[in-house]
């Protein structure tokens, strides 16, 4: 068998993760929403302040997935962690726990810099995603929900007056 080889992505990736990033949305049925592109990743992802990091899983040389990553704070623990924002694995690939060996890196490195959690969100309904998190002991959070204000609506809320009700 093959080995698996991770290793950080580099800005020449761009390319790579944003196809990726397409394949996933494609999944879940939701391409329409991908909005960004190679030059936002390279801009954001491998400027001077990078707003992410991301893990590169190859075998034998060629892509096999990738984890998009950036660090959080529990303000309630009083510890940083990491949110991982995207985990995916090429479908020729899967089933080979290259999915968990790219958590378990991200998860390693936090822990290595202080960190003590790892959090992420799951489409409500992929269910084959849930048993996997859950399988590894990313259990679903029963106290919180995920809110998100976007595009047009999040402009105008940003521009309002502060002191605006």
């Amino acid at each position: 068998m093959s080995t698996v080889n991770i290793r950080l992505g580099r800005i020449d990736d761009a390319e790579t993760i944003h196809a990726a990033l397409l394949r996933m949305s494609g999944h879940a049925g939701a391409h329409q929403e991908i909005t960004s592109t190679a030059d936002d990743l390279r801009r954001y992802g491998f400027g001077e302040k990078p707003a992410f990091s991301t893990l590169i899983a190859e075998v034998d040389g060629e892509f096999a997935g990738l984890c998009l990553h950036f660090p959080i704070f529990s303000t309630w623990m009083g510890r940083p962690g990491v949110y991982v924002q995207d985990l995916y694995v090429e479908d020729r690939f899967r089933g080979r726990r290259i999915g968990e060996k790219l958590l378990r890196r991200v998860a390693k490195e936090c822990r290595a810099a202080g960190g003590v959690y790892l959090r992420l969100s799951v489409d409500t309904d992929n269910e084959t995603a849930k048993a996997f998190y859950e399988r590894l002991g990313i259990g679903w959070s029963s106290y919180e929900q995920t809110q998100k204000i976007v595009g047009d609506a999040f402009f105008a809320f940003a521009d309002a007056p502060e002191d605006s009700a």
